[in-house]
């Protein structure tokens, strides 16, 4: 690939390495060879150092002394710490969502939800950040900024866990018909249903991937 042009040159590299690790293409327990990445980003070591600290910070990345960086691995742990914290915030954010949504804030939550499915069903790599983009329509309207910004690095956090979690047959369906049900009641604006169907989504995949994450 080219090299990267030098405006806001860290930030670019965030979000290259940050969609790398996302997607699986860095899968964990990688390590981060960075003379290598540096050549074929056409970067030097500084501004890259710095992006990885930076996706360190953001639980993506470990750093071990003398030894360098290596992308974080799936642990149950993690997994159950990250989605106990979205249990604690996000149903009642989407809850309050539900109530202050605009119509431009409803068809953007409509159109996230119709983008998800087509990928789920074509079994695309991006299904993990689509998904990610329809949870966080459902808690932007919320205008609650502090927690919306929270909720949105909890997502970034789970957005690996959430492709591990699709991988057994027929668990893609079952989301599909859990994200319809949520958006429905969250255009009905019937926010107890939205904050019980949400809270039970969340649950039900903190469940499987206790097991999933126990067994590998």
């Amino acid at each position: 690939m080219g090299g990267i042009v030098t405006r806001n040159l860290p930030d670019q590299l965030v979000e290259l390495l940050r969609e790398r690790i996302l997607s699986g293409i860095a899968a964990p327990g990688d390590p981060v060879r960075q003379d290598a990445l540096a050549a074929e980003l056409g970067v030097s070591k500084i501004p890259l150092r710095e992006a990885m600290a930076r996706l360190e910070q953001e639980g993506l990345l470990r750093s071990e002394a003398n030894r360098g960086y290596f992308v974080r691995e799936l642990t149950a742990a993690e997994a159950r710490e990250v989605y106990d914290l979205r249990l604690n915030l996000e149903p009642a954010a989407a809850a309050a969502a539900a109530a202050n949504a605009t119509t431009e804030d409803r068809e953007i939550a409509e159109a996230a939800l119709e983008a998800l499915d087509a990928a789920t069903e074509a079994h695309e790599a991006q299904v993990g950040v689509l998904n990610r983009a329809f949870h966080l329509a459902l808690v932007r309207p919320a205008r609650q900024s502090v927690t919306f910004e929270i909720i949105e690095r909890l997502h970034i956090l789970s957005e690996r866990y959430v492709r591990k979690h699709l991988e057994p047959h027929g668990r893609d369906s079952r989301a599909n018909r859990e994200h319809r049900d949520l958006l429905d009641a969250w255009l009905a604006r019937d926010g107890k249903t939205v904050s019980t169907l949400l809270s039970a989504h969340i649950g039900q995949t903190q469940d499987d991937l206790a097991r999933q994450l126990i067994d590998q």
